[in-house]
């Protein structure tokens, strides 16, 4: 039995002072939420503090990138140590905006996977397909290319510590919803092609994630999906009232 888990990117937003604000809310709205895994990623300005905020609580840490090395002339960039030593128990890789924004690739991707492992940080690996992919009908092959890319050497230890999160790029922050048959159909592929890479038993316990305008009216019947194993949440994460609304729709 997969456990949900259930992520709130926060992208470019909060203070120190709001990211505080907004943790504490939500901590206090999920105390009684069991049998689902609750990460909040803030930017790394906020990751201490938000850290101090989630001590003792049922909420995990995530970063929103790493560098895949552990130190060094690396002007701007934050290593794996570094997180792993502000509190953080995972971090996302991928995302298709660094793809779209900051060059990320298939190459670095994996880089990342590597290091984050190697420190004991869990990754969320991101996939997806942009609306002009999945217009021509190229869903299939930019999904497998993500997937073989990032996923590319790892043991089935390393596979097993991941999540991957399949972002339609054409659904996040429109407005746009995947249907649940449409993630259910990508989340089917992606634990597919995970089977093939390793085995049935090692792609059946890996958590996949939806991620793509995803808020409390749709999350619900998301989560019913057979594949669809809990939500990367955007922009419904900036609410400690929407956001514990789609934690509980896992319940």
């Amino acid at each position: 039995m997969r456990t949900p888990i259930i992520a709130g990117n926060w992208k470019l937003n909060n203070t120190i002072s709001e990211a505080v604000a907004l943790t504490t809310e939500l901590k206090g709205s999920v105390t009684d939420c069991t049998g689902v895994e609750i990460i909040v990623a803030p930017t790394f300005t906020a990751l201490h503090a938000v850290s101090d905020v989630l001590k003792g609580s049922n909420v995990r840490l995530a970063a929103q990138d790493v560098y895949w090395e552990d130190s060094g002339a690396f002007t701007g960039e934050v290593s794996a140590p570094m997180l792993k030593d502000i509190g953080c128990d995972y971090v996302i890789i991928g995302h298709s905006e660094r793809r779209q924004y900051f060059g990320e690739t298939n190459e670095s991707v994996n880089q990342k996977v590597k290091a984050a492992l190697s420190h004991d940080l869990k990754p969320i690996i991101c996939v997806g397909e942009q609306l002009e992919d999945r217009e021509a009908g190229r869903t299939e092959t930019i999904i497998e290319d993500h997937i073989t890319g990032g996923i590319a050497d790892l043991s089935d230890a390393e596979l097993l510590s991941s999540v991957v999160a399949y972002e339609p790029v054409w659904a996040i922050g429109t407005g746009k919803t995947a249907t649940p048959a449409q993630a259910q159909e990508v989340h089917s592929l992606i634990r597919k092609l995970l089977t093939d890479a390793y085995s049935d038993e090692v792609a059946s316990q890996i958590r996949i994630q939806y991620g793509g305008s995803v808020k409390p009216e749709n999350a619900a019947e998301l989560m019913a999906q057979p594949d669809v194993d809990g939500a990367l949440v955007g922009g419904a994460s900036l609410q400690a009232e929407s956001f514990a609304e789609i934690v509980k729709s896992t319940l």
